[in-house]
């Protein structure tokens, strides 16, 4: 197995270090990575080139994960191709995991995320959509076989959020399968400063209505799973209300909000729809622009 890395950071300088020094030591020395920088301003880019384990250094200007994760992709030569968030240190057994899926003919296998404050990512979550099942996956801990990156043609740079939600659909509409293994595991060992970070429900449904509407079309099914979805986080918020976690005034404010980026995002995921026919359902893929990096920086 010819494994490529892609590790995404933005602003995270000495976690980034923390990943890299794991990488390092738990993957054979011919492992090849790639660090997408961008755009950060905290000195990255300076630590990163002083480094003899990173094969290269790629700069955007994007705050796109997606346009990140295709950046790093366009990079990558492994036959294999997984992509770790910086902020995260794999676990020893990471690369065992992934070579053992991989040998077992696993096209997509992905693992736990321990979070610092004791929280773990839920694995193996599964749904069925328009008579479609549907694997989830966390972007942020994912090993692709390079066929299926390059038959998805990457990830879908129209959204800035749950890509990879979008990227499950389609594994699962070309007949992919997503492996669930315990063993490929990464944590963080920095936590929250102890604020919350408000959802922000316009780009949360627009992402929805979106992948839905790109990958079912406008059928029933999926108004009915975008309505569904509103009413649950709608009541939720009514509750927050009751609570005094919430103002009444807040809580319409994101209903508006969800209004209207649902309508947007269901007519971008049609026009999406019709862009691009094929079964891989990328009209904003790696193959549509080569202009993401603004240097890159290869010591291979």
């Amino acid at each position: 197995m010819e494994l490529s890395v892609v590790v995404s950071t933005l602003n995270d300088r000495e976690q980034l270090l923390s990943c890299l020094d794991a990488l390092s030591a738990e993957t054979p020395a011919n492992t090849e990575i790639v660090v997408v920088n961008g755009p950060s301003s905290d000195g990255t880019t300076g630590v990163v080139r002083e480094r003899s384990d990173v094969d290269v250094l790629v700069e955007i200007s994007e705050r796109n994960p997606n346009v990140s994760r295709n950046a790093g992709f366009e990079e990558a030569t492994g036959d294999v191709v997984a992509f770790l968030d910086g902020e995260y240190v794999i676990e020893p057994g990471w690369y065992e995991a992934v070579e053992h899926a991989i040998k077992n003919d696993a096209d997509v296998v992905t693992g736990p995320i321990r979070e610092a404050d004791g929280t773990t990512s839920n694995g193996e979550s599964e749904q069925t959509v328009g008579g479609r099942s549907v694997t989830a996956f966390d972007g942020d801990n994912v090993g692709f076989d390079r066929t299926v990156l390059e038959a998805l043609d990457g990830f879908d740079e129209y959204l800035e959020a749950d890509g990879t939600r979008d990227c499950a659909h389609r594994v699962a509409g070309l007949g992919f399968e997503v492996t669930w293994s315990t063993s490929m595991a990464a944590h963080s060992d920095v936590g929250a400063d102890g604020g919350r970070t408000d959802a922000d429900w316009g780009a949360t449904y627009q992402a929805l209505s979106y992948r839905l509407a790109k990958n079912y079309g406008p059928r029933p099914t999926v108004l009915a799973r975008t309505v569904g979805s509103a009413v649950r986080d709608g009541a939720a918020g009514v509750r927050e209300i009751v609570t005094g976690d919430a103002t009444p005034t807040g809580w319409l404010s994101d209903g508006l909000d969800v209004v209207t980026n649902v309508g947007s995002g269901f007519r971008d995921g049609i026009r999406a729809r019709y862009t691009d026919r094929s079964s891989r359902r990328n009209p904003n893929g790696v193959s549509v622009r080569h202009d993401r990096a603004v240097r890159v920086y290869d010591r291979r």
